[in-house]
């Protein structure tokens, strides 16, 4: 499991937004639109860069979640929770009940995430921008189609 800003367990506790968004105000475009300032329902995604060699140690851990880990996920209201795996690049997507705030608010606090994320701290290249803030990615295009019928 993957999460920015303690809003899942592969990241360190959410700190503030940097120093250069600190000076400014300005929380940026992409934050703004998906990261932490989304609300409930909102889908957020960030990615992740490995270290090369990492690929099947990720794969192996995040196939033995541990069932305490899953429960501070429900227990944060992270829900739809989905990894993708390129190579190196690790494609984070999720959504929240209570918005994003409240789910890193939840998992930041949390031993179980703390355990989980120093655990897996050596499998990663890159997690955050020179700010520390997460790298999120920002939707440019969307097509909510037809489900099919129930």
């Amino acid at each position: 499991m993957t999460a920015p800003a303690g809003a899942g367990p592969d990241r360190p506790p959410a700190g503030d937004t940097g120093p250069a968004r600190r000076a400014t105000g300005d929380a940026g475009p992409a934050r703004r639109a998906t990261g932490a300032a989304a609300g409930p329902g909102e889908q957020v995604c960030h990615l992740y860069r490995l270290r090369p060699g990492a690929e099947a140690e990720y794969e192996r851990r995040h196939a033995e979640v541990w069932p305490e880990l899953s429960a501070l996920l429900d227990e944060a209201g992270i829900y739809e929770y989905a990894i993708y795996r390129r190579d190196l690049l690790l494609i984070c997507v999720l959504r929240t009940r209570a918005g994003f705030a409240h789910a890193g608010a939840v998992t930041a606090a949390s031993p179980v995430q703390a355990r989980w994320t120093a655990s897996l701290a050596h499998l990663f290249a890159e997690i955050a921008d020179a700010d520390g803030e997460p790298l999120w990615a920002h939707r440019v295009f969307h097509h909510p189609g037809h489900p099919p019928p129930a």
